[in-house]
């Protein structure tokens, strides 16, 4: 249905195009639409209520496995995206949430941290710890907590976004919402 509304001219109507299902349904119409879809959305959004959060997930129609992907997706800074890194760190699961435009430096990571070694955990140990898969780790809705660790960074933006469970579903959310959400600690990644 298109919608036809006068303009401030007032030279006719103007045709608009129709919104999309997400964008007229209200809030909490849409996370229960998502969470009828998948169940990985739908923990994850259970998470945040449970937090308090009203976060509004969505499932973009392409993947956005990487922070360069989701950005561009969003129409928004690489750093406003909210990577979510596992690491094992001495053995034990370790999730890391950087900004999109920073690395994580393990050597300064495990000093500040007085861990002997951290590393990359593998896709196998990531869907374990966090039930979630590669390119997809939100920072909630893990099977048990995970200790969890905030770049600072990402409190330099207003509004930042994160994944939602899946390859392909992300949620946007405050640097404070995320603290609350994740009992994480801010530390420096870089």
């Amino acid at each position: 249905m298109t919608d036809t509304r006068p303009t401030d001219d007032s030279n006719g109507p103007q045709r608009v195009a129709p919104a999309s299902t997400t964008e007229n349904a209200s809030s909490e119409d849409t996370l229960t639409h998502l969470s009828t879809r998948d169940p990985a959305v739908a923990n994850v959004v259970e998470s945040l209520r449970s937090s308090g959060i009203n976060a509004h997930a969505q499932v973009l129609p392409d993947s956005t496995r990487t922070a360069a992907h989701a950005a561009k997706a969003l129409g928004c800074e690489i750093g406003a995206i909210a990577n979510s890194l596992l690491f094992m760190a001495d053995g034990r699961p370790l999730l890391v949430m950087t900004s999109g435009a920073h690395r994580v430096d393990l050597d300064l990571l495990a000093a500040d941290l007085g861990r002997t070694k951290i590393r990359r955990a593998e896709p196998d140990e990531v869907l374990y710890a966090t039930g979630q898969p590669v390119g997809g780790v939100s920072p909630v809705g893990h099977p048990t907590p995970i200790e969890t660790l905030i770049d600072s960074t990402l409190g330099s933006y207003p509004t930042i976004w994160a994944a939602a469970g899946t390859p392909n579903a992300v949620f946007n959310t405050t640097f404070a919402d995320l603290l609350t959400a994740t009992g994480g600690r801010v530390v420096r990644v870089n």
